[in-house]
């Protein structure tokens, strides 16, 4: 597939891109979880570890989605860097 450029997709990238969506789907599920649990359990000792790890977890949700979609378009419509060329 072209695009608007002329270049092709590079599927390295886009498999790359997908992969990393799949690991952005599963922080997403996996931190409010973790931070449902430590709010549920605020009496417990380990409830300051279990909060962090939460916090932890969700912004790497956040910051995984950023990156993915990053990789995602750059495989689709290549870097920006290389438009110059």
């Amino acid at each position: 597939m072209k695009n608007s450029s002329g270049r092709r997709t590079n599927k390295e990238l886009l498999l790359k891109g997908v992969k990393y969506l799949a690991y952005t789907v599963a922080l997403m599920f996996t931190a409010p979880v973790v931070l449902y649990q430590a709010f549920k359990n605020q009496e417990h000792p380990w409830y300051l570890p279990v909060l962090i790890v939460g916090a932890i977890l969700a912004l790497a949700a956040i910051a995984m989605g950023f990156f993915s979609i990053k990789t995602v378009v750059d495989a689709l419509f290549g870097k920006a860097s290389s438009r110059e060329n």
